[in-house]
């Protein structure tokens, strides 16, 4: 995947999104800062790094990185020297052997040419029982529609299944409940399910903005950094680990390294 094609399907500081898109920005890294506490962080594929500062401030170190120069200069020019930022490729990290405690990888897994070599990485430089922390889209929704960039989404089980296959133990929860959305989300789902199923999705971030507007009417400034004072918290809830997902649109692996090694 090329850089130009990560910066059509990026997120990026100052775009306009969704208050629901600006609330799961919110959940994932209250949801990470949860197991940051004086541990060594990475975090991969951290786009303009909106969540770094946050997790800079309840973590004993943090570094960062993502796959695109282009798009981490932008959290660089914002953090300048607050954190260690550097590019990188999540399937082959520049990092020495049992580096960190924690390492953190959001809405990307599936982006990934080798979900699995990346999983072997995080072993690699996790220290003994370190935590591998993932957020991904559910692709069990009925109106799941997936990037036109992406190489796979996985089910609860799958990657449950992948993350026991390379020796780590798991816990699954789920975020952003549909069983708590508003009429006016639940019209939007709705059309939403019809226009994946007719392809009339737009593919490009501006395109998506655009149908965003029209559904929700006025949108949200992502900003460079989430403050601690903004943070809305509401933690995902456990879901089964065996089982698709049927209720949540967002789902969270929080993966424990087994053994010495």
């Amino acid at each position: 995947m090329s850089e130009t094609n990560f910066l059509n399907v990026t997120e990026l500081a100052g775009d306009e999104v969704s208050k629901d898109q600006l609330f799961r920005f919110f959940q994932r890294y209250g949801w990470a800062a949860q197991y940051t506490g004086g541990k060594d962080v990475l975090e991969a594929a951290c786009g303009t790094g909106p969540g770094l500062g946050y997790l800079s401030s309840q973590s004993k170190s943090l570094t960062a990185g993502d796959f695109s120069e282009t798009v981490l200069s932008v959290a660089k020019n914002h953090y300048k020297d607050r954190i260690k930022l550097l590019p990188f490729d999540a399937q082959n990290s520049p990092f020495a052997d049992a580096s960190f405690d924690v390492v953190i990888l959001f809405e990307a897994i599936y982006y990934l040419p080798d979900a699995a070599k990346f999983i072997d990485e995080c072993r690699r430089i996790l220290r003994p029982e370190g935590t591998l922390l993932l957020a991904t889209a559910n692709c069990s929704l009925f109106d799941f529609n997936p990037s036109p960039h992406s190489t796979k989404y996985y089910t609860v089980p799958e990657l449950t299944a992948l993350l026991n296959s390379k020796d780590f133990s798991v816990e699954c929860f789920g975020g952003s409940p549909i069983s708590r959305q508003g009429l006016k989300n639940k019209i939007f789902s709705a059309l939403k399910k019809f226009a994946v199923t007719f392809n009339l999705i737009p593919g490009s971030m501006s395109g998506k903005k655009l149908l965003k507007r029209l559904v929700f009417g006025k949108l949200v400034t992502m900003p460079k950094e989430l403050t601690s004072s903004e943070l809305k918290y509401k933690p995902p809830v456990s879901i089964s680990a065996s089982k698709e997902d049927f209720e949540h649109q967002v789902l969270y692996f929080k993966a424990t390294k087994k053994g010495k090694q």
